[in-house]
C-alpha cells in the first residue's frame, strides 16, 4: 500500500482542512491595520492561511473574539500544506487593568466607610 496521493487530491484535502479550521477558530490577529484569521495556535506560535494573508513580521495583537489575549513579536517559520506558520519571539499576555506596584493583601478593605 502506498501513501502517495495525486497533487490535485492533496490540494483538495488541504483546502477542506483549512475551511474546517476557519469555521471553528475564533482567533484572529491584527497587524498593520488589517485583521486576519488564525487557523490554529500552539504554545510557541500560530498558523494562518498561506496566500490569503500577506507575509507578517514584527508586532501583532492576538485576539480570541473580542478579548485581547497577547501582544506578540513574531517571525515567519515555514509554509506547509496551505498554512504559513509563525513563531513567537515574545508573547506578552494582555491584562484588563494596570499592574500594581505594591502588595495588596487579599483581605484588605476595598474602601473606608465614614461614620454617619
Amino acid at each position: 500500500m502506498t501513501t502517495f496521493l495525486p497533487k490535485d487530491v492533496q490540494n483538495d484535502l488541504d483546502a477542506a482542512r483549512i475551511a474546517g479550521l476557519k469555521k471553528t477558530s475564533r482567533l484572529r490577529i491584527e497587524a498593520g491595520g488589517g485583521q486576519h484569521r488564525v487557523l490554529r495556535r500552539w504554545a510557541t506560535g500560530f498558523a494562518v492561511e498561506a496566500g490569503v494573508v500577506p507575509m507578517l513580521r514584527g508586532l501583532v495583537d492576538l485576539y480570541d473574539g473580542a478579548n485581547h489575549l497577547a501582544q506578540c513579536l513574531i517571525i515567519a517559520s515555514e509554509e506547509e500544506a496551505g498554512e504559513m506558520r509563525y513563531e513567537f519571539k515574545r508573547a506578552t499576555e494582555a491584562h484588563d487593568k494596570a499592574p500594581l506596584d505594591f502588595y495588596r493583601a487579599p483581605d484588605a478593605p476595598i474602601a473606608l466607610l465614614g461614620k454617619t
